[in-house]
């Protein structure tokens, strides 16, 4: 039976999980094909950090054998799935695992939620820590020059310092404040630097993943053509979110 864990306390920062299911879908088709199949067939633990609706975790585990363990941790219990792997309810960005305990570990836009560079990092180091020595991570995060930030709708939201964030978060009515932090492009690849872990950038095949499940190969194979890879680097500072897979 899936665990909930202890009581903790309300997070400070609020999870903004997406709970449409619908949404959820496709998301964890990208995640397992960027992964591959295959990874999720031969590992024994794998782990998703700020699960959200849970659909995602679900997905995950009807990807290996049997002998599969899938885990997910989050702040709250926002889970709609919950089914098929074990939950628990976490404080802050420490991971209640074992060292080297999952071969696989994924956290889809959580970064940006657990708090300022030094939580953001410990958040990254303590996927190092629960990681196995060959095991690999999945990262997402939205870019913070991105022109409409993602959770609260709004043009520009992260390009300010955050007292001016607050107060237009305020000011339109959707919120007290504006509790994410994302990073940019070169902000994350430093973060992972400094964690002490290797990252491979996976952003523009991400892309091409994301197109070949909502609309087709044909699209995506057009996106390929009309994108190589010396024109899709000149776009990296811009691109809305960056994808990356990590590793120790």
């Amino acid at each position: 039976m899936p665990s909930t864990g202890p009581e903790v306390s309300p997070p400070e920062r609020l999870p903004h999980a997406a709970l449409d299911r619908n949404t959820r879908i496709p998301k964890a088709r990208k995640i397992i094909s960027l992964l591959g199949e295959s990874r999720f067939r031969s590992a024994r633990r794998v782990l998703e950090i700020g699960c959200g609706a849970g659909v995602i975790t679900g997905i995950l585990a009807q990807q290996g054998g049997s002998e599969l363990e899938v885990h997910a941790v989050d702040v709250v219990d926002t889970r709609v799935e919950k089914d098929g792997y074990e939950f628990k309810l976490v404080d802050g960005t420490t991971l209640p695992y074992e060292d080297k305990f999952f071969d696989i570990v994924i956290s889809n836009h959580v970064i940006e939620h657990v708090g300022e560079e030094t939580d953001q990092r410990h958040h990254l180091q303590e996927i190092k820590r629960v990681l196995a020595d060959s095991g690999i991570a999945y990262l997402a995060v939205p870019n913070r020059w991105r022109l409409v930030e993602p959770h609260f709708h709004l043009p520009l939201l992260s390009w300010f310092p955050h007292p001016v964030s607050d107060k237009y978060v305020k000011l339109l009515g959707r919120g007290t404040r504006y509790d994410c932090n994302p990073p940019s492009h070169s902000q994350a690849l430093a973060l992972f630097a400094s964690a002490g872990l290797d990252a491979r950038e996976m952003t523009i095949r991400a892309i091409h993943e994301t197109l070949a499940i909502e609309t087709g190969k044909r699209v995506a194979n057009a996106f390929d053509r009309a994108m190589p890879d010396f024109v899709s680097h000149m776009f990296m500072p811009i691109m809305p979110t960056y994808v990356f897979l990590l590793t120790k």
